[in-house]
């Protein structure tokens, strides 16, 4: 199953399908391009990495531990894990997880039979085979796919030892860090004392005195450019930037364990950040409007990233105004911005990436990288940020086989919003292809300076 095309639409397909994949955002681990091992089984390939899976299976019925999350490698049964999610893949109809998983199948592994309890089995062994190939080890499924570049998410004090690997090894495909410095920003994070203190470990600088910490969170972001990061990322779940007077006071507060302030020094530290990309020329990533962990209980016994992230309203105006006041005027600073809230793309948005110059809008995230979700947000932002204010689009995934699917899907969705633009007059033809390949590529090479 994919996503539907005919006439100009598939005619503008045809021309932005074989692009390369510019991935500026996402979740894989570098540890695979570093060792290069071969996926262990079809359910760590497929099942167990994927919060989209197992949040739908969750919403069922199904225990976590039943799909290996939370499971020690040694312990699960892989076979019976995707015999368990194959018995339930009729909960997939309808979502984007059915048109990326019968991709996957279809046109990376090879597999041509329908996902369903009685070919479990036969998809399982025919998966397993394929793995045991060395042309699927993870550098060449890399270079097979067409990855022209592709940002991984690391802690700020990750040590980058895979990235370094990577560099320095023979192989050419292009991995760099991404620089995510929550842990460090938010005193509501438990380990925020220890986080600042292990900066100033890594780091040798005095982390005890505010601009102690400012330095050395410029040296670690020194230290992520160094090995071709171009972008930091901050999840938040309000943007509530916030310029304090006095931060040095309230950095001491917040270390003696005084936190009536905190909220107040994440949104400084946020605006500290975007104050540093123009120095450093690193883009600066906002992801807003998620409330994490609401389900107590899987947070106790799983940990985050378990599927219990939920959207919330936000108030990106409000919200940003004193980081915008600071910074916002400055040519040099890129702040590409993302949301759960749908209702803010026309209200908020898109006004404010169509009139501030560093504001540029990130493609549809999370809950809404559908193709319902995708043409909901082309159809809102367009007409007032214009295309060139658009981010392109990152498959921001953890499922390195799902990312020539997401791909695929988003270049669909454009081409059937493209043809619809023709149809209304709004452009030729000639323009929609060049438009195409902008939202393909162009875009996100050049929102985040890739080159």
């Amino acid at each position: 199953m994919s996503l539907k095309l005919s006439g100009k639409a598939a005619q503008i397909y045809d021309g932005i399908k074989g692009a390369p994949i510019v991935s500026p955002h996402g979740h894989c681990d570098p540890a695979w391009f570093d060792e290069n091992a071969a996926f262990s089984d079809p359910a760590d390939l497929l099942v167990i990495p994927d919060h989209y899976v197992f949040r739908m299976l969750y919403s069922q019925g199904v225990p976590l531990d039943q799909l290996g999350v939370g499971i020690p490698p040694e312990d699960r049964d892989p076979r019976a894990i995707f015999r368990l999610f194959a018995a339930h893949w009729h909960l997939f109809l309808g979502t984007p997880s059915q048109l990326w998983i019968e991709y996957e199948l279809r046109e990376t592994l090879g597999c041509d039979l329908t996902l369903g309890p009685d070919t479990a089995d036969a998809i399982y062994d025919h998966i397993a085979a394929w793995l045991t190939d060395h042309n699927n080890r993870p550098r060449a499924l890399f270079d097979r796919f067409g990855i022209e570049v592709l940002a991984t998410t690391d802690a700020a004090l990750d040590p980058l030892t895979h990235h370094a690997a990577i560099r320095d090894s023979d192989w050419t495909g292009h991995v760099i860090p991404t620089f995510r410095p929550d842990a460090l920003l938010n005193p509501r994070n438990p380990e925020w004392a220890r986080e600042v203190a292990a900066l100033g470990d890594m780091t040798s600088h005095d982390t005890n005195t505010f601009d102690g910490f400012l330095a050395a969170l410029r040296k670690r972001r020194a230290a992520f450019k160094a090995l071709g990061a171009t972008a930091t990322d901050h999840a938040i779940e309000q943007p509530q930037t916030v310029w304090l007077d006095q931060p040095a006071d309230t950095f001491a507060a917040l270390l003696s364990g005084d936190m009536t302030d905190a909220d107040a020094f994440h949104g400084h530290m946020l605006i500290e950040m975007a104050q540093m990309s123009p120095d450093d020329g690193l883009v600066m990533q906002l992801h807003a409007g998620s409330r994490r962990n609401t389900n107590r209980a899987l947070f106790d016994r799983f940990g985050a990233d378990k599927g219990a992230d939920i959207p919330v309203a936000v108030d990106w105006v409000r919200g940003l105004e004193p980081l915008l006041n600071r910074v916002g005027n400055d040519p040099r600073l890129t702040l590409i911005l993302f949301t759960l809230d749908e209702t803010t793309y026309a209200r908020e948005l898109a006004p404010m990436a169509g009139h501030w110059p560093c504001l540029r809008i990130g493609p549809p995230w999370w809950f809404h990288d559908s193709a319902a979700g995708i043409a909901r947000y082309l159809d809102q932002v367009v007409e007032t940020a214009g295309y060139h204010n658009l981010a392109g689009f990152n498959d921001d995934t953890r499922a390195f086989l799902s990312i020539p699917a997401r791909h695929d899907l988003w270049r669909r969705a454009v081409a059937l919003h493209l043809s619809a633009q023709i149809d209304r007059g709004y452009f030729s033809t000639t323009t929609a292809d060049q438009i195409a390949q902008l939202l393909a590529t162009d875009l996100a090479r050049k929102t985040y300076r890739l080159g």
